[in-house]
């Protein structure tokens, strides 16, 4: 069979992404941090952030740039908004390559998220999963306010607010519906993230990960915990 060179450089380029993989694979079996360690590094890591308090490694970004070109061993995932006032690593004062973030406005689920949870679990041994809402969330308020006021959003913004929408409509009559729509948005994707199957189903009941749902504080810089595994 004849190869055309276009052909040749995209097996090349496979078989480059197949030794990467292969590479990170390996990091796996070395693996040792505890779901509960996780969490509380997370935490321990926020209530510096909140005391402005950096640690010495957020100062030397430069020099763990060059180390992390050829892996990366991130602890945790953190599925949270995109909004730009919650910058995920910094929040938790974490460095480069501590963790897998994935960003969606208003931290919904969808089987693209779904999947890259899957790969930080399957590929780096992430022990945990944290889905991170926070106060005064701008898509959070668009579907209350398409709920309270029956309003229809413009274009694909409407399949966030429709992924939202249900949440909401379980609280209405609260006092002070956004944050109860915020705090019931974070459960909702919690708990269905607990049961995607079947890596996380499967990671779960061997004990080697866990989900929390969490929100954080945009007045305080606090990050509290609100449902899942490992919250009493």
């Amino acid at each position: 069979m004849h190869l055309t060179h276009s052909s040749a450089q995209s097996l090349q380029g496979r078989g480059t992404l197949g030794r990467m993989a292969a590479v990170e694979r390996n990091i796996n079996v070395h693996r040792t941090v505890s779901p509960a360690d996780a969490l509380q590094r997370l935490i321990d890591g926020n209530r510096s952030y909140a005391a402005d308090v950096a640690p010495e490694a957020m100062h030397a970004h430069a020099v763990k740039r060059r180390h992390l070109i050829a892996e990366q061993r991130p602890f945790a995932t953190v599925l949270g908004c995109s909004d730009s006032r919650v910058p995920i690593e910094i929040v938790f004062n974490q460095s480069l390559g501590d963790l897998f973030v994935i960003r969606v406005a208003g931290n919904i689920l969808n089987d693209h998220v779904v999947g890259s949870v899957e790969y930080a679990i399957e590929t780096f041994g992430c022990s945990l999963v944290m889905v991170l809402g926070h106060s005064n969330c701008g898509a959070v308020t668009a579907a209350v306010d398409a709920v309270v006021n029956r309003r229809t959003a413009a274009s694909r913004i409407a399949t966030i607010i429709d992924a939202i929408r249900p949440n909401v409509e379980r609280v209405q009559g609260r006092d002070d519906l956004l944050e109860a729509a915020i705090e019931e948005n974070v459960r909702s994707v919690t708990a269905a993230l607990q049961q995607a199957q079947p890596i996380v189903t499967a990671a779960r009941a061997e004990g080697r990960l866990a989900v929390v749902g969490a929100e954080y504080h945009l007045s305080t810089g606090i990050v509290s915990t609100l449902c899942g595994d490992l919250v009493d």
